[in-house]
């Protein structure tokens, strides 16, 4: 059997209707994982999940609409994912928000407030919410996407960094608290991807000819290349992995100002 395979888990990933979350669901499906599809609208996440069991059988994917920041979705999302599937043995904690772009001198309070409610609270509130099961069991991973945005400064989405940056603490911490159990927890950092989240950066013509030429790869990621990753984080292939990050940009982190 491939060290990949993820045959009789389920997982749960927040903000799988586009983009990066919705790519990580496919793959998971793929190495026959159940997925269970989520983010603020019905009509999308149904769309995923359909399709998904189109390709892989019915059953496959389940859609469970939640809103990040309410505690109550949250508790939902869990809950009927048990109803259905019986348990959660992998959480990817995708979801965030970014509501502005400058200096920090320019932040309204509820922006900032936002900002670090759903990428970082919220991330503990959903991880608290599958820990328990998976603590008893001695078995799970939990993937946080963050971002090489929190491994440096910025004068227009720092908010942002400062929230991922705090991804990265939360994994380490919760790593420590819940190793000794077989339970990991672990973080991606990707760099720009062709997302609908970050179109404001890969639709501005100037900033991409910057990054195409400041990336040894010359080029900003897709979506699926960041769902190998999150595989290879959930399944055993990486089960001595913990309270890590895995930067997948391009080199872009590495090329100093190529």
């Amino acid at each position: 059997m491939s060290q990949f395979d993820l045959t009789g888990k389920v997982a749960i990933i927040t903000g799988s209707s586009r983009g990066i979350g919705k790519a990580i669901a496919e793959q998971m499906a793929v190495q026959g994982a159940k997925v269970v599809i989520s983010s603020r609208k019905q009509e999308a996440c149904d769309e995923v999940a359909n399709a998904i069991n189109a390709e892989h059988g019915d059953g496959t994917a389940l859609s469970v609409p939640a809103n990040i920041s309410s505690k109550d979705d949250l508790q939902n999302l869990v809950d009927q994912t048990r109803k259905a599937f019986g348990k959660v043995d992998i959480l990817v904690c995708n979801a965030a928000s970014n509501p502005y772009y400058g200096p920090m001198s320019g932040i309204e309070d509820e922006q900032f407030h936002k900002i670090l409610q759903n990428n970082i609270v919220s991330n503990n509130w959903l991880i608290q919410m599958v820990a328990p099961e998976m603590l008893e069991r001695k078995n799970g991973s939990i993937v946080i996407i963050s971002s090489i945005g929190g491994f440096t400064g910025t004068a227009t989405i720092g908010a942002y960094n400062i929230s991922k940056a705090a991804d990265f603490q939360l994994a380490r911490n919760l790593a420590t608290e819940f190793g000794k159990q077989g339970v990991r927890v672990n973080c991606i950092a990707p760099g720009i991807i062709k997302t609908d989240f970050a179109r404001a950066l890969w639709e501005n013509p100037k900033l991409m000819a910057y990054v195409e030429n400041a990336t040894p790869l010359g080029r900003i990621g897709e979506p699926y290349e960041i769902a190998g990753a999150a595989v290879f984080l959930a399944s055993d292939a990486s089960t001595f992995m913990t309270g890590q990050s895995i930067t997948v940009d391009g080199g872009t982190t590495i090329a100093a100002g190529l």
